[in-house]
């Protein structure tokens, strides 16, 4: 118990950060760090430390973000007008400029799930968990090489399907 409490201590910042940078929610990253940590104390036993505890962390809190988009998939539509007006008490933004930079915001995401699952993973770990191309590569199974090849060509892909949208 004391040892997972350490881990707690030492990467909870870490995975929070990682799952706001997915899911651009503060209150929805705090509740799936939590899974996350949960989930993680759960199966703390069958770790084999065959790779370093972030990153079988960030595994287990991809995995979790994931869930919870299969969870939500009915309500991806909808736009959360209470959080729009929250936003426009907290500065002098308009309203249509908050729909728009969300909305925007929502599209790359969904352009980034719809990549194939190898150009996904390596973009969500090097963008959103931080990690360098060898840290992806252990976490994936991968080469380091094959790790910045995959991770260009998916941002080339990004770019041409947000240059063909907007």
């Amino acid at each position: 118990m004391e040892v997972f409490e350490r881990i707690y201590a030492e990467y909870s910042d870490r995975i929070y950060r990682f799952l706001y940078k997915l899911c651009g929610d503060m209150a929805l990253a705090e509740e799936l760090t939590q899974e996350t940590f949960f989930r993680a104390f759960k199966g703390f036993s069958k770790f084999r430390g065959e790779s370093s505890v972030f990153t079988w962390l960030v595994s287990i809190a991809k995995m979790t973000y994931y869930g919870h988009l299969k969870k939500r998939r009915l309500r991806d539509g909808m736009i959360d007008l209470d959080s729009i007006f929250e936003d426009v008490c907290a500065d002098d933004e308009k309203v249509e400029d908050i729909v728009a930079r969300r909305e925007v915001s929502k599209n790359v995401r969904r352009f980034l799930f719809e990549l194939p699952e190898k150009y996904r993973d390596v973009v969500i770990l090097r963008i959103y968990a931080d990690m360098t191309f060898a840290q992806c590569a252990e976490t994936l199974g991968i080469t380091e090489k094959s790790a910045r090849v995959i991770y260009f060509r998916a941002k080339k892909m990004l770019k041409e399907r947000i240059s063909n949208e907007y």
